[in-house]
């Protein structure tokens, strides 16, 4: 069996107000809305270039929920862009909030990471560095040891 594509697939409160917010802040554009008679958004796919993010509205009936805000999520998605920076400023801009500011990372990368208005963590990074898998082991055991 081959994998041929992957699809992250959020659930949230408002996917209208989510298919917004994605296509403002990370450019996206919308492929794809089905909406039940009662307006409950069953399905959408917002294409962001690199990928398609698809979603839905909760359907507690078969157990699809949106992240507790209480408690959060334990899924981060992790996007390359070009400057982490401004990407971080535009969604914060938006309504999300900067779980920790953009830094230089071990692993060769400047990121941060958000929560967006829906409860997803993003991991939002560009490269500045190539590092080999050997230094970033080297770097990670030099970094876990001050834990």
């Amino acid at each position: 069996m081959t994998v041929h594509e992957l699809f992250p697939y959020l659930c949230v409160s408002d996917a209208a107000a989510a298919i917004a917010f994605y296509s403002e802040v990370f450019g996206g554009t919308e492929k794809l809305r089905l909406v039940e008679p009662g307006g409950r958004i069953g399905h959408a796919e917002v294409d962001l270039g690199a990928g398609v993010l698809m979603l839905c509205e909760e359907y507690p009936e078969y157990d699809i929920r949106r992240p507790d805000p209480a408690t959060g999520t334990s899924v981060s998605l992790h996007i390359h862009v070009d400057d982490a920076d401004a990407l971080i400023d535009r969604a914060v801009a938006a309504g999300a909030s900067v779980l920790m500011p953009a830094r230089d990372q071990f692993y060769g990368e400047r990121s941060g990471v958000i929560r967006d208005p829906f409860g997803h963590r993003w991991n939002i990074g560009h490269s500045i560095e190539a590092v080999s898998a050997e230094e970033m082991q080297r770097r990670y055991n030099s970094l876990s040891a001050s834990f």
